[in-house]
């Protein structure tokens, strides 16, 4: 059998289940792939290979019981450093909190282990969890293992590296403007941001969070297949009181017409050649799978945006202001000076006119994605970014932003969204976005099954440089 921690998940769960592989055989794979290649990119940032091998015992275990140790069997995962994890440090990337250890698993922790996920180290996200790129003054700076010249995208940097040098065949993701499927677009992976409601989320070490992340926040997956992704979505959802937004809704909803939206420049948005080509690819791919798509313009972006910038603003003003101020991560500080230039101070009434639109705007997405359960838009206007290109100058962080706008809009309309990896352009990886209605991420992952079928595998990447 090939190099084990080449294996997708799905292939993984299937191997351990049959009795081929042991999971202590794939968790030893992994920890010895992390102790090869993390040090050159620097995705996982605590680790902790005797408690991997101790639940990968116990899957072991519980197979010779002849029982089923859940759908992930055996899966190597990464869980992020903005979740709780029982015994660690829940740090998101901040010197404040690097003695904030968790009591307890939050819940989409918890979901992984009972579906017998294996956790083998815990990856790196930008302070604050506040950037497309991944640095901070406490664990470092992630690299992309496909390009080190290149962001390995943010805030869930550090698990998409992971993902794509092979540490680990799912990474946990956060996405509240984009920290799933941009990382996963910048990492030539596919990354799911689910339903708001579909994941339960709750960290004890602190307190809930305010309105904006409520409404916007969610953890999802990130993977080398979308076989995989829909695997680790199973175990996801598993219902959990503690989160008074989860909803237990079924994952699949029934038939649907195979009918789909291409949006090349949402709001007339600026797309570089090679994105726009990605995404007509990809809709001739669709329509070869039996889909009819039409080139119309979907419902508008731009305002969804703006609101999530103030709902986003609003909590930070309000709430870690000053944790920015003594934190001083450089990068940190000057990603919000700019934030909220641009989007001034939310008060009441700018917050209650923002909540009052986003009525309005989900009620036009909701009826457009009735008519055309699928659209397809870029995942961001550009190729992957330049490291450090937001905080280079505050022309440079205007461009970023304004190259962002579908993964900051999509959140405050509360739709699903999956980002499909496509290729290579110019040696950086490119994809496409896919955005369905609530609660019908089925319907994302059967167009994105039709995309990857029709394209090439994700290949683990190897960092080889010095």
């Amino acid at each position: 059998m090939e190099q084990v921690w080449k294996l997708t998940a799905t292939e993984i769960a299937a191997a351990v289940r049959t009795k081929k592989l042991s999971a202590t055989e794939v968790t030893k794979a992994h920890l010895q792939r992390i102790a090869d290649v993390n040090a050159k990119i620097n995705a996982v940032v605590q680790e902790f290979p005797e408690e991997a091998l101790q639940a990968a015992r116990e899957v072991d275990d519980a197979i010779s019981r002849g029982e089923d140790p859940g759908v992930l069997c055996g899966v190597p995962l990464t869980i992020k450093v903005n979740v709780d994890q029982q015994g660690h440090a829940t740090t998101n990337g901040l010197r404040l909190q690097e003695n904030l250890v968790a009591e307890h698993d939050s819940p989409v922790v918890s979901n992984l282990r009972k579906a017998g996920g294996v956790i083998v180290g815990r990856t790196n996200t930008p302070a604050f969890s506040l950037r497309w790129f991944t640095k901070n003054e406490l664990h470092g700076q992630t690299l992309n293992p496909r390009n080190k010249a290149v962001t390995p995208g943010g805030s869930s940097g550090g698990a998409a590296a992971a993902v794509a040098a092979g540490l680990c065949a799912i990474g946990h993701g956060t996405d509240i403007a984009g920290s799933i499927r941009y990382p996963a677009y910048a990492c030539g992976l596919h990354g799911l941001r689910p339903t708001i409601g579909r994941i339960p989320a709750y960290n004890a070490s602190a307190p809930d969070r305010f309105i904006g992340a409520q409404l916007m926040a969610v953890s999802g997956p990130i993977a080398r297949s979308i076989s995989d992704i829909r695997l680790s979505m199973a175990a996801m959802t598993a219902p959990d009181l503690r989160d008074p937004w989860y909803v237990s809704a079924p994952m699949t909803g029934g038939n649907f017409p195979k009918r789909a939206a291409l949006t090349v420049a949402p709001d007339g948005m600026p797309v570089a050649d090679e994105v726009r080509a990605a995404l007509y690819d990809a809709a001739d791919k669709l329509r070869a799978a039996g889909w009819t798509v039409e080139e119309i313009d979907c419902p508008p972006m731009q305002p969804a945006a703006e609101i999530n910038a103030r709902l986003w603003m609003a909590d930070t003003q309000f709430g870690a202001r000053d944790m920015i101020d003594r934190e001083a991560d450089p990068d940190a500080r000057f990603v919000f000076e700019q934030m909220s230039k641009d989007i001034g101070e939310v008060g009441f009434d700018e917050l209650m006119k923002a909540l009052q639109t986003r009525a309005t705007l989900v009620r036009q997405w909701e009826l457009f994605l009735q008519d055309y359960p699928i659209l397809i838009c870029p995942v961001s206007g550009e190729l992957p970014f330049t490291q450090q290109q937001d905080v280079s100058s505050q022309d440079a962080f205007a461009a970023v932003f304004e190259a962002q706008l579908t993964q900051r809009a999509l959140p405050a309309i509360g739709v699903p969204s999956l980002a499909v990896d496509t290729g290579e352009a110019d040696h950086r990886p490119v994809g496409v976005q896919l955005v369905g209605p609530r609660f019908r991420e089925d319907i994302l992952l059967a167009a994105g099954t039709d995309i990857e079928n029709a394209g090439r595998p994700v290949a683990v990447a190897d960092p080889d440089w010095d």
